[in-house]
């Protein structure tokens, strides 16, 4: 990898590590995208050129949900660029395309799919964390139509292996059989959490991925001191492979607890304080 200049401010520290144990996954926690205007002067320092945003955004954080692949297929130079401008241990989420999971007939999204994956995200290399499925609240589960979906979904690329997470957010999916029918494909279904969206914690996958949406203008942190340790924890939990008993399951548990890796993410919320919120679940795992 080419190694690039340090943004202004952007020295990596101690605090923005990923963290692993031998009893445990890896805890990686970011925010959803780079680019926001707010955040200058705030997360960003005053002088710091738009340019080299995400090169200060991933020395401060272990990992990003990228919004744009929601919207549009992205150019191969573009994950080119964002391999070349951060650290070796960073790690990148996608959103995948919207027009995948916004459709009345799910099994029809095959070619959207295969579009998608060749656009040239595998160039992001070991940095391409977890592909977020996420579907409009209106979607209601139909079991045949939900794993005909599933099965479109490639376990491997080109001999890269990929992992999947579901987000849904209509109470339909609150049932054992969508947990069933993740677990059998192995995605994770998307952790809610402070969210209007309902929250389904049930661990389906060897991962977890989980959206926290609480941040509030009146914690200068985005969350309390309390609120925070609390997350903190839930993530610990996750990573030793047991499920936090405050969190909503509507499944069996798993046959047996396992190591798994966690991406958390501060999404949405007050976003202004989001970097904020993140950096200080860092400083406490």
């Amino acid at each position: 990898m080419a190694e690039t200049k340090s943004a202004k401010g952007a020295k990596p520290s101690a605090s923005a590590k990923t963290t692993s144990t031998t009893k445990s996954g890896k805890i990686r926690i970011g925010i959803g995208g780079w680019t926001y205007a707010p955040w200058r002067g705030t997360f960003y320092p005053d002088d710091l050129t738009q340019s080299r945003e995400l090169e200060y955004a991933s020395r401060h954080l272990t990992s990003i949900e990228i919004n744009g692949t929601f919207y549009g297929l992205q150019k191969p130079a573009s994950y080119e660029k964002w391999y070349q401008e951060t650290p070796e241990d960073f790690v990148f989420s996608l959103k995948a395309p919207r027009y995948a999971t916004n459709r009345k007939v799910l099994a029809d999204a095959s070619e959207t799919i295969e579009r998608f994956f060749a656009s040239g995200l595998l160039l992001l290399k070991q940095k391409l964390g977890p592909i977020n499925w996420q579907f409009a609240p209106t979607k209601k589960f139909d079991g045949e139509d939900f794993e005909a979906f599933l099965k479109l979904l490639p376990a491997s690329i080109e001999g890269v292996k990929l992992r999947h997470a579901i987000e849904v957010r209509n109470d339909s999916f609150r049932t054992p059989e969508f947990i069933a029918l993740a677990r059998k494909h192995k995605v994770a279904v998307v952790l809610a959490g402070d969210s209007a969206y309902p929250q389904i914690a049930d661990v389906t996958a060897p991962f977890v991925y989980a959206r926290i949406m609480g941040t509030t203008d009146k914690q200068a942190k985005g969350y309390s001191a309390k609120a925070l340790d609390a997350w903190a924890a839930r993530a610990r939990e996750l990573a030793a492979g047991t499920t936090p008993g405050d969190l909503e399951t509507c499944g069996e548990a798993p046959a047996k607890a396992a190591a798994r890796d966690v991406y958390l993410y501060v999404i949405s919320g007050f976003k202004e304080r989001n970097p904020a919120a993140a950096m200080a679940l860092i400083e406490r795992l």
